[in-house]
Order: structure tokens, then C-alpha cells, then sequence
């Protein structure tokens, strides 16, 4: 299916492929989830969290072959915009939804976007929405000498929008663009006190607080005390007091605040430290903190071909590693629980344990991925990863299961003890 973000009318060719049923848009509930983790789950898969779109959530089978990575992402917001438009009770009509966010837009009083509406008064609402998505996702800013993401990103607080549309819909505040500012300093200073961590500023670290500053787009006094703040340094209590009640905006600053320590792909105790003392300080769950860290190196080995550094075989060997040690303390503080739903599945440790030795068929790798999902959902930590994306965790489960349980695979049944 042929769609051009780059000309007019591209909103109005989505919902036409959406009306003739060639594009499916629908959104399948998890009993495992609770709405603000799908909404979180559903956006880190995409990468529109990281201003790095890696995958549709609606438009699969759209033909991006010839789409800019900036066209990609413009999709990708009003792919992530729609979704939040539709979980939280809006209609599948493409007038409601374009009148909901030129309604979310129209409101908004940043320096570049102050009566943006103005300017587009004689053209087709679809087209007016179009021109303000052109202008969410447009910076300028160059980077030549760094191996990381940074280089792969068009505007990474496009997810921001995404957030505060969220509240716009829920009816937590009627201006909700309007908090835009406050968000990005917010986030700002998550990426300073990151940056900071270990005790100095890498080149990596201050490329990516230089996207996200580019990516901000703040009034001049804004951006000079956010500059000043990351050359000083920064401290929990430049924190608003509003982040501790607001879910999907915490998970942000831990997403990025992760991303960015992780820049040098290795993380010393002070680094360590300092995200746990985040975790506290923002009142997120302990038991969220290895789950957010996987996620995160999930989607850096997922995505790896679209990640300057991971280009070369030991980068990606590093990251991998850590993903999968991180997955065997997940498993072994859960090996009786394992234990007990592996007894009850003798052929799928018959299977596991042939694929050590030889490859399965077609069909046994079907019943292995289908038995194994059942396993693995009878523990908290692996069920968000069990959901479509989640891909690099089935296999990664067959490799490193027979170590946390030998002697399941050794006897092919799980003895009492």
C-alpha cells in the first residue's frame, strides 16, 4: 500500500486504505496489563519514546521503502496520537479524531507554535493537521562525530505530545499542550543528573542532552537555564513536585534516564546507584527496575541495525550479554515457580532440550513458542515481554533455561527434591 507522508492529503489516504479495511486498526486489551502500562509498552515498542521509529503500531503493511526516517516518525505520532485517541474511547473516524487534535493543538502556546491554527484557516482540517505534525517533528541540528542513536533521531520529545494528549483526552486539564515546557525541563534535568552519574560528562552524553535540548524547542530563557543547569550540574529538587503523580511521564524519565547511562554501554556502582535513588525518588516500583532496564536492551538488540553503535560485533555481543545475565537472576529467583510449570509440560523440555543438540522443525519451533509463552506468563517480570515485539525473548529463554534447571534437561522431568 502506497502512502506519501510528504504531500498533502497523506491523513486522508490512511483512513481511506482504514474504511476499505486494507489497513486494520484495532487495539487488543492484555488481562496481564493495566491501561497505562499498554500505553507505555505499546509506545517503547515503536520507538516513538526515543524519537526512533521502528515499528508501525496500525500501518504494517504501508510501503515505508521509500518514506524519510522523518516521514517515518510524523506517521508514527499520529499512529501513537490515534491510539490514544481510540483506548480512551474516542470513535474511528477520521473528522472525530482530526477535530479532537486540532482542538489539542490549537491550545498550545509554545514560542514556535503560538496561533499556529491561524495560518491554515482556508485549508481542509486534515490538511491543517498535517502542517502542525510537520512542524512537531522538525529540528535542526547536525551531529558528526558519535557511534550512538543520537544520529538516528528527528525530534526525540515528539513522545511528550503523545503523553500530554493522553491527559487532553482523559480530561485532566483542558490545556493540556500548554504543560509542554514544563515536561521537557523535567526531562532535561533527568538527562542532566544521568549525564552526571558517574561523576563526568562523556562527548556521547552531551550529544544526546543536545538533541533533546535541539528537540525541546524552548523559549531563549528556557534554554539557557536548561544549558546552564546541565554545565553546573543538577539535583533531585529541580525536579517539579507533579512528576510523582503523573505515571507515563515518570516512566519517560526513567526510560531516557536509562538510555542515557547506558550510552557507554557499560555501567559502574555509581551509575547503578544513581538510577535506583531515581526509581526512589520518583516513587516507582523496585520490582519495575530490572524490567525497564530489559526492556530497554531489548529494544537496543532489536533494533541494532538502526543504531550507529552497535554496528560493530562486540557492542552488540556487550549489550546482549547483559540482557541475557539480567534474564538468569530473573529466572533463578523464580527456579521453583519455573520448576513446577516446566513439570507440568514434558514435551516442551523434550523439544527444549532437542534443539540443543539439532534444529526443529517448523512445527516444533510453533509448539515450542506456544508452550513456552504459557510457562513464562506465570511470572510477572516476563509477561510484558510476551506480547507481539517481544521477539528476542523465546529464543533467549531455550539457551539459558537449561542452566538455571539442569536437571530437568538432563532427566527430561523435574524431580522432587
Amino acid at each position: 500500500m502506497i502512502l506519501s507522508p510528504g504531500s498533502n492529503g497523506w491523513i486522508s489516504k490512511y483512513f481511506d486504505y482504514v474504511e476499505k479495511g486494507d489497513l486494520w486498526v484495532s487495539i487488543r486489551n492484555y488481562e496481564e496489563l493495566s491501561t497505562l502500562k499498554h500505553y507505555h509498552l505499546t509506545f517503547s515498542r515503536c520507538g516513538i519514546n526515543f524519537g526512533l521509529p521502528t515499528r508501525a503500531i496500525f500501518g504494517h503493511k504501508l510501503d515505508t521503502s521509500h518514506w524519510t526516517r522523518q516521514e517515518k516518525l510524523k506517521v508514527l505520532l499520529m499512529e501513537a496520537l490515534l491510539f490514544v485517541h481510540l483506548k480512551s474511547g474516542g470513535e474511528l473516524d477520521k473528522d472525530d479524531f482530526v477535530e479532537s487534535l486540532l482542538t489539542f493543538y490549537g491550545d498550545h502556546n509554545a514560542r514556535t507554535h503560538k496561533k499556529l491554527l491561524s495560518f491554515f484557516i482556508k485549508e481542509r482540517n486534515e490538511v491543517k493537521l498535517e502542517k502542525i505534525l510537520d512542524k512537531r517533528i522538525d529540528i535542526k541540528l547536525n551531529l558528526f562525530d558519535n557511534k550512538w542513536w543520537v544520529n538516528s533521531l528527528n525530534n526525540a520529545f515528539v513522545y511528550l505530545d503523545v503523553i500530554l494528549y493522553h491527559d487532553f483526552r482523559s480530561n485532566e486539564t483542558e490545556n493540556a499542550i500548554g504543560q509542554y515546557s514544563d515536561f521537557a525541563q523535567n526531562a532535561l534535568t533527568a538527562i542532566t543528573l544521568s549525564s552526571y552519574a558517574d561523576g563526568e560528562i562523556s562527548s556521547k552524553e552531551r550529544d544526546i542532552f543536545n538533541v533533546f535540548l535541539a528537540s525541546a524547542n524552548l523559549a531563549d530563557e528556557q534554554r539557557t537555564i536548561a544549558e546552564t543547569k546541565f554545565e553546573k550540574g543538577a539535583t533531585f529538587d529541580d525536579f517539579d513536585g507533579f512528576i510523582h503523580h503523573h505515571w507515563l511521564l515518570k516512566r519517560f524519565l526513567m526510560d531516557i534516564s536509562i538510555l542515557t547511562v547506558f550510552s557507554n554501554l557499560e555501567t559502574d556502582d555509581s551509575e547503578r546507584d544513581f538510577i535506583d535513588q531515581l526509581r526512589k525518588h520518583v516513587d516507582i516500583p523496585e520490582a519495575e527496575l530490572d524490567e525497564t532496564i530489559m526492556f530497554i536492551e531489548n529494544f537496543i538488540i532489536t533494533n541494532h541495525a538502526e543504531s550507529d553503535f552497535l554496528t560493530d560485533a562486540p557492542s552488540y555481543e556487550r549489550v546482549y550479554g547483559s540482557f541475557s545475565n539480567r534474564w538468569k537472576k530473573v529466572l533463578t529467583r523464580n527456579k521453583e515457580k519455573l520448576a513446577t510449570e516446566l513439570g507440568a509440560s514434558k514435551e516442551l523440555v523434550s523439544l527444549m532440550k532437542k534443539s540443543m543438540s539439532e534444529d526443529l522443525t517448523p512445527e516444533e519451533k510453533i509448539k515450542v513458542k506456544a508452550q513456552l509463552k504459557d510457562v513464562l506468563k506465570s511470572l510477572p517480570t516476563v509477561a510484558i515481554f510476551l506480547i507481539p515485539g517481544g521477539s528476542l525473548l523465546l529464543p533467549m529463554m531455550v539457551k539459558i533455561m537449561p542452566d538455571i534447571l539442569p536437571s530437568a534437561f538432563k532427566n527430561n522431568e523435574i524431580e522432587d527434591e
